[in-house]
C-alpha cells in the first residue's frame, strides 16, 4: 500500500483519482490544487508517490516536479495529462516524472502506472 499525494486543480479530478487509488488499496495522505501547494505538501507529508496534473494555476506540474526533485531526488511522480498534451509529458519525464496517465482516468491504467513506479 502506497501513501499518495494527489495534485490537480480540479476538485472533481482529485476526488475521482482518490477513489480509484483507495479502491486499489492505497492511502491518499494529501491533496493539492497547484504546483506550489504540491511542493509544500510533499515536504510536510513525504508521500511514497505523487500524482501530478500538468496544467494548473500558480505553478505548472512540470515546475512542481522539479521543485519536488530538489527536496527529494528519489521522489516518485506520475503525471496526469489531458489528451493532446504529449509534448508536455515529454518535458515532465525529462524533469523527473516516472510515468504518466491520460485523463479521463482508467482505473487499470492508474494501477498499472503505480505498480510500475513503486513496484
Amino acid at each position: 500500500m502506497a501513501k499518495i499525494l494527489v495534485v490537480d486543480d480540479a476538485a472533481f479530478m482529485r476526488m475521482q483519482l482518490t477513489d480509484i487509488l483507495q479502491k486499489g488499496g492505497h492511502e491518499v495522505i494529501g491533496q493539492a490544487e497547484n504546483g506550489q501547494e504540491a511542493i509544500e505538501k510533499y515536504n510536510q507529508l513525504r508521500p511514497d508517490l505523487v500524482t501530478m496534473d500538468i496544467t494548473m494555476p500558480v505553478m505548472e506540474g512540470i515546475d512542481a516536479v522539479k521543485g519536488i526533485k530538489q527536496i527529494d531526488p528519489g521522489a516518485k511522480v506520475i503525471m496526469c495529462s489531458a489528451m493532446g498534451q504529449q509534448h508536455m509529458v515529454v518535458a515532465a519525464i525529462q524533469a523527473g516524472a516516472k510515468d504518466f496517465v491520460v485523463k479521463p482516468f482508467h482505473p487499470d491504467r492508474v494501477h498499472e502506472a503505480i505498480k510500475k513506479v513503486i513496484g
